[in-house]
């Protein structure tokens, strides 16, 4: 479901930006804020093994779901071509046990993945404007809530992201805008006081549609 969700997300803003007409619009320049409404799919697959506190294999590991929530960008162009980017926004995942005969969800958390990138605009002056950047990012994990028994305590910290995008102008201030994010970030998870634990390497995909809106 949450696939399909983005899919259709995807779908209407390619669509949008399909039909965007030869009008008069504003281009991109130093000075130039730029505010994106999107929906935005958490995509982490992330399945790692579950040890005692010994270090032994249980045969489990840890599985984080994904989910798809709106965010915000704001873009600030400090020339025509770089610019800074901050994104907010937060997503709930499930985390659970799998293995042979296993799959137990065992907590479900809140995550805020604030990402400031650094961005390279390679045709600022075009109607169809692809960028790449870099930056970093902090996770913080909050709200969670424990299942089936189990306690689970997860660390916040520190990762790095890439990006690829393109903005395409619709009319006047607003354009199309298409992203994606690679989220490299790994986190320590204690389950039960330290009975068992995991070392998870999230890595998410955040892949974005929306509308943005030049100022």
């Amino acid at each position: 479901m949450t696939t399909a969700r983005l899919a259709l997300v995807l779908g209407a803003a390619l669509a949008c930006a399909g039909t965007a007409a030869a009008q008069d619009f504003q281009p991109k320049e130093k000075g130039l804020l730029m505010l994106n409404a999107r929906v935005t799919g958490v995509l982490t697959d992330a399945e790692d093994t579950i040890y005692t506190a010994a270090g032994a294999d249980t045969g489990l590991k840890a599985k984080v779901g994904d989910d798809v929530m709106p965010t915000i960008g704001l873009t600030y162009f400090l020339t025509d071509h770089l610019a800074v980017e901050a994104i907010a926004g937060t997503t709930r995942h499930e985390v659970k046990a799998v293995g042979p005969g296993t799959d137990v969800k065992v907590h479900e958390t809140w995550v805020l993945p604030p990402v400031v990138s650094l961005q390279y605009h390679f045709a600022p002056q075009a109607k169809v404007s692809p960028y790449v950047g870099a930056g970093l990012n902090y996770m913080i994990f909050y709200g969670g809530e424990d299942e089936n028994g189990f306690k689970v305590d997860v660390d916040d910290g520190f990762g790095y992201a890439l990006q690829a995008g393109v903005d395409v102008a619709v009319s006047g201030p607003w354009s199309a805008n298409l992203d994606i994010k690679k989220v490299f970030f790994e986190t320590d998870a204690s389950i039960n006081g330290g009975a068992l634990k995991t070392k998870v390497k999230l890595d998410p995909w955040v892949v974005s549609a929306g509308l943005g809106y030049r100022f």
